[in-house]
């Protein structure tokens, strides 16, 4: 009797034969597309091809990125062509050369009636009023972000850093008033006379007289009449102060407890901590705060025209009056009469412009100063 050894097949033998796989294979597929889709799967396939869209994205973000080059060129570009006539009438001599007045021998820079026009002293107005308030609003900063940061009881710190942001939301021309109410009289009879006397004494004199920086001719020297680029001074550090202070805070927080942690372990006191572990991890951020806050001083226009006086001069002493760069463009840019005088006003807004990217070009080579031999540590 021979038995057979091949598979049974049919329907009711529950094995399928090889040619039957093609219809178990779109029974799969049936069965798969009856399941339910879900909502994520029906967005992918309702939206087709996305290759488009995500060029147009990529060139839109693209375009938005060169729109900052373009503005900076246009801007760039507009000020070199506006300032052409000042430009070939006196060339790179209208930033250091003057007249001198055959009346008075007195060097005369500024002189719209007689087409005479030099920017130096709106250059030297600039930088001085500048200068005085970085010396005047960088420790003051500081010292407030090293309280708030370290030493601010929590419930004092929230109103405090508060009122520190909100000097810099004060429009610039309520300081100018404030300046010219308050600050004004406040400097000629009170601070400045001190000063005139601490600088003009005797033996101060004998001391430091080869210096020029004290006495009638040093920087406290000359008329007291409380405008000027001291007060200047005085307004823009007031102004800059809150930006400094407030980016050198969050500087600091950005500083790991462990760091202080470890420096107190070591025995350090509260001031070596402060010192060794966070303006040390933090001044790198701090000499961006500062960089930005001079950019702020240079720029001031209102509050600084309000209080430096307004004259195209240079004297030595602080208390003397001047001018700036963005307060002489204020102040005579709506009343120029001619061409030269107009071109003239374009090319300080030039030198403005020039002044402000190498503030930034210095604050590069400042931060790389102090990155090259220390650089940053992720911690």
């Amino acid at each position: 009797m021979e038995t057979s050894l091949e598979p049974p097949s049919g329907p009711g033998s529950g094995i399928s034969s090889p040619a039957s796989s093609p219809a178990t294979g779109s029974g799969i597929a049936a069965v798969a597309s009856n399941s339910p889709v879900s909502d994520v799967r029906r967005f992918l396939l309702a939206r087709g091809n996305s290759a488009l869209a995500d060029r147009i994205f990529s060139l839109l973000m693209l375009a938005c990125a060169a729109s900052i080059f373009c503005i900076v060129a246009f801007i760039a570009s507009e000020l070199i062509s506006q300032s052409q006539m000042s430009w070939h009438a006196s060339g790179l001599a209208f930033f250091y050369k003057f007249n001198v007045d055959p009346q008075t021998g007195l060097p005369l820079f500024w002189d719209p009636v007689n087409g005479v026009f030099y920017a130096l002293p709106f250059l030297y107005g600039t930088l001085v009023s500048s200068l005085v308030a970085l010396v005047i609003a960088v420790p003051l900063a500081v010292g407030v972000a090293i309280f708030l940061t370290e030493m601010c009881p929590r419930f004092l710190r929230g109103p405090l850093a508060f009122l520190t942001e909100l000097l810099a939301a004060i429009p610039s021309v309520v300081y100018g008033l404030w300046a010219i109410f308050i600050l004004v009289p406040l400097l000629r009879e009170h601070i400045n006379p001190i000063l005139i006397d601490t600088f003009g004494a005797p033996l101060v004199v004998r001391l430091f007289g080869w210096t020029g920086l004290v006495g009638d001719n040093g920087l406290f020297g000359g008329v007291n009449l409380g405008l000027g680029l001291l007060t200047a001074g005085v307004i823009l550090a007031i102004m800059i102060l809150p930006i400094i202070a407030s980016l050198t805070r969050e500087v600091m927080s950005t500083v790991p407890h462990s760091q202080r942690e470890a420096a107190l372990a070591l025995g350090a006191t509260r001031w070596e901590m402060i010192r060794i572990a966070v303006l040390r991890n933090a001044r790198i951020g701090i000499v961006g705060s500062i960089i930005l806050g001079l950019g702020r001083a240079l720029g001031e226009t209102m509050a600084v025209a309000m209080v430096i006086g307004n004259t195209a001069e240079i004297h030595r002493s602080l208390l003397s009056t001047g001018h700036s760069m963005a307060s002489v463009i204020a102040n005579e840019f709506a009343e120029a009469t001619s061409d030269l005088h107009r071109s003239a006003l374009v090319e300080i807004g030039l030198a403005l412009f020039v002044v402000t990217i190498l503030v930034n070009g210095l604050a590069r080579l400042l931060v790389w100063a102090v990155t090259r031999s220390n650089p940053v540590r992720v911690n």
